[in-house]
């Protein structure tokens, strides 16, 4: 990739963009619905994460064009005497960009504005069905401190 890559918050112009990336690959594909236009609640989505000074949804561009996503989301604790901590969540790349770098370039920018937030840890989760993604997120340094729990509600 000879441009450099930027990034930015996402706006409401980059939405459909960004719900195509999410639902292009196995798993986003039985669980997002991209289909024009958007349903109305990725719009509200969209529009609480945007209006919420502890979340940014921040989209990778190549040029114009956006190429990556991630939402950052920020969180006071009581625990670690009272640190913040950043949630990386809905990492998602191109499919003609995989394996180029973008991903990479994703994560070391979120920790990077983590650590301008005074956040004291970057957590994240991964859907074990994803073998790929786990060892991605291990050559970046994460370690499989915790064992994560969901409720689907």
């Amino acid at each position: 990739m000879e441009k450099e890559i930027t990034f930015r918050n996402a706006t409401a112009a980059d939405l459909d963009r960004i719900v195509e990336m999410l639902s292009d690959d196995v798993l986003g594909s039985k669980r997002e619905d991209y289909r024009q236009p958007l349903p109305n609640s990725y719009i509200e989505a969209f529009n609480a994460i945007e209006s919420d000074p502890n979340n940014e949804l921040v989209v990778a561009c190549y040029g114009n064009k956006v190429i990556g996503v991630q939402q950052i989301t920020f969180t006071p604790y009581i625990t670690h005497q009272g640190g913040w901590r950043a949630t990386i969540e809905g990492v998602r790349t191109s499919s003609s960009v995989r394996g180029k770098g973008v991903g990479t370039k994703l994560i070391q920018w979120a920790i990077r504005r983590a650590q301008a937030r005074g956040c004291h840890l970057v957590q994240l989760t991964t859907d074990k069905k994803r073998d790929d993604a786990l060892r991605f997120y291990e050559k970046l340094g994460f370690k499989a401190t915790h064992e994560g729990m969901k409720l689907k509600l």
